[in-house]
């Protein structure tokens, strides 16, 4: 999980003049699911130039709310027997998703039905979405000893609904960039969603529409917005920020539902009256916005040791589930009674940041790059104008 709009429209006549094709960068399928360079690529780039650099930033917020993940569903079962567990669980949960989602929706800024970016959208998140429905199928089916389990891919089953849910917001990204105050309308949508039970399960609408406003928040921001909630008075006034909203979840813990963090449900499936809907919806925006600045003024803004691993969140965050739910699937949290005391929390936490931390890095990343970022040339008809660029080259 950025930066100057690139320009838009496809033509194919004339054809464009022939240039020399900017070297492939590793992470390119890793751009279009939410990653990034400091500035989007030209199409082409003069010989001799290198490309240019990731944004560290950038790459240091997506590893660190990546971490947060991980560390959020480790606390999961320990928020029945710990109010601490609870009210860290849900000030993390107001505000992790939605970083990467404004992230997300930052990098999408330029994204239009281009051939090239549609392909990239095929292959970096509907290809995936599908391997990994597959595979969280078949270990349900063996580690939760349920053999009836089925498949469905109208049925994202656990962190799969991010990925159906960023195809969704990726191809509405022209809808929202002809409106003219998208933000208000995506909360419109929001608030409708939260009212409509009869939404269904089938692509977990619910979540897509419910965090929709925090894919457009993105598409409408600009580098200087960043550098505003990265100045120092910024930063200083997010740590009594940060302690408030602690401390209100700590007080909340036993009070609310967490349930309505996760955004998945309508209100009358939470058991709410409908007139909640337009509140919490609002509400909890507001709340993330705020809690989502406190987050980035903290980024580091230079390279660090981690910076490089930020390439590779989505592997984390699609392959720790095994573990997250494996954990859940073989009792380990009920086997092992000391994990719900305060060493045991502290060390689960620090187990959680490790292992997702393994998983970002460049070996997993090569590993599994076939299910993440698959090449797949033949399955789509070759461009007609890079044919004939191809033979003017060759005549040349």
């Amino acid at each position: 999980m950025t930066n100057s709009l690139r320009p838009h429209g496809y033509q194919r006549a004339p054809l464009p003049p022939v240039q020399e094709a900017a070297p492939p960068s590793p992470t390119s399928r890793d751009n279009e699911a939410g990653q990034h360079k400091a500035a989007p690529p030209a199409p082409s780039v003069p010989a001799g130039q290198k490309p240019k650099q990731r944004d560290a930033f950038f790459d240091n917020a997506k590893y660190l709310a990546i971490v947060l993940v991980a560390m959020a569903h480790s606390w999961e079962p320990l928020t029945d027997h710990s109010r601490t567990a609870e009210a860290l669980y849900m000030t993390v949960y107001t505000f992790h998703m939605p970083a990467f989602i404004v992230i997300s929706g930052y990098f999408s800024r330029s994204f239009d039905m281009r051939p090239d970016r549609l392909k990239r959208l095929i292959t970096g998140i509907a290809v995936p979405y599908v391997i990994f429905e597959v595979a969280y199928t078949f270990f349900k089916r063996w580690a939760d000893d349920d053999p009836t389990y089925d498949f469905s891919l109208l049925d994202p089953w656990y962190l799969t609904w991010f990925l159906i849910a960023l195809f969704v917001w990726r191809l509405s990204t022209p809808i929202w960039k002809l409106v003219r105050w998208p933000v208000p309308l995506s909360l419109a949508v929001a608030t409708l969603a939260s009212v409509s039970p009869d939404i269904g399960d089938d692509l977990d609408l619910q979540r897509v529409l419910q965090f929709l406003p925090f894919f457009v928040m993105g598409l409408c921001m600009k580098p200087e917005h960043f550098q505003m909630v990265r100045r120092r008075e910024v930063r200083w006034l997010s740590l009594p920020i940060g302690l408030c909203a602690l401390a209100f979840a700590y007080w909340a813990a036993p009070r609310m539902n967490s349930a309505w963090f996760y955004h998945r449900d309508s209100v009358q499936e939470l058991g709410a009256p409908p007139w909640t809907g337009p509140v919490m919806t609002l509400a909890l925006f507001g709340c993330s916005v705020v809690l989502v600045s406190c987050f980035f003024a903290w980024v580091p803004r230079r390279h660090m040791w981690f910076t490089a691993l930020g390439a590779g969140t989505l592997y984390g965050y699609l392959l720790h589930g095994f573990l997250a739910k494996g954990s859940r699937f073989w009792g380990w949290f009920d086997d092992y009674a000391w994990l719900h005391k305060p060493l045991g929390e502290i060390t689960v936490t620090i187990i959680a940041a490790s292992v997702i931390t393994v998983l970002c890095t460049p070996p997993v990343q090569r590993a599994f790059r076939f299910a993440m970022e698959p090449k797949m040339a033949w399955a789509f008809k070759k461009d007609p104008a890079e044919q004939a660029r191809s033979r003017t080259t060759t005549a040349a």
